[in-house]
């Protein structure tokens, strides 16, 4: 496995009247992320907050190119961005659900306390892929067809490449100790953005480059969906 400290670019927040942040996603222009009661629209260029939308939002997000999708204990919700309507739930796949992602038209939620990564149906929550990992899994993201997630154990936390099929850790990118990863998702350029947990901050964080080039432009919608 690679291993190498990972490189912070920018830090926002805290945010006033934000007292955790938890899953987060990215839709092109906007990184929306988890705060309890809301999900909130940041501005990754200003640093400020656009909007947010009023909906129980404790663990994982994720955007599939038009909806937001938002775990609420044991459902997850598909929201209507534009209106903040829920517009169809499905149930959740465990108990410890963390991170949330949209990639190849599933939903792959993070299962903390049960070191899992499990692909499900969007339309019916129906279990299609479960992946072992051996660590707790916090914030789950696809990019350029690796998976990536978040973990975050006692002082140390760190995101980790890991191979689909086998859940073999291929490379980690160890976070200063003391700073918490509570969601993951990849801009499909140059970064990840990060939840902070309790500390109330969003971080973004240097994606490392494959080949020798530099990742580079930003996709629309989910980073993970092809």
């Amino acid at each position: 496995m690679k291993r190498s400290p990972a490189e912070i670019i920018r830090e926002y927040g805290p945010f006033p009247g934000i007292e955790a942040v938890h899953g987060l996603t990215f839709d092109g222009r906007q990184v929306w992320f988890a705060s309890g009661d809301r999900i909130n629209a940041l501005d990754p260029a200003s640093g400020r907050l656009a909007r947010s939308i009023e909906v129980k939002a404790y663990a994982g997000t994720a955007f599939d190119g038009t909806h937001l999708y938002q775990i609420a204990e044991k459902r997850i919700q598909k929201i209507d961005p534009k209106t903040g309507r829920v517009l169809h739930t499905i149930p959740a796949p465990g108990d410890s659900n963390s991170g949330l992602a949209w990639a190849e038209g599933s939903l792959w939620v993070g299962q903390y306390r049960d070191r899992k990564i499990v692909q499900v149906d969007p339309e019916t929550g129906k279990v299609l892929r479960t992946i072992d990992s051996n660590r707790f899994v916090t914030g789950v993201t696809w990019v350029e067809g690796e998976l990536w997630h978040g973990t975050w154990e006692g002082d140390e936390s760190g995101l980790r490449h890991i191979d689909p099929k086998s859940g073999e850790v291929l490379e980690q990118l160890d976070l200063p100790p003391g700073t918490m990863v509570s969601g993951i998702e990849a801009d499909g350029g140059d970064r990840f953005y990060c939840g902070g947990g309790k500390s109330g901050k969003v971080r973004a964080v240097r994606r490392p480059t494959r080949g020798g080039a530099k990742a580079g432009g930003t996709e629309a919608g989910s980073a993970g969906r092809k």
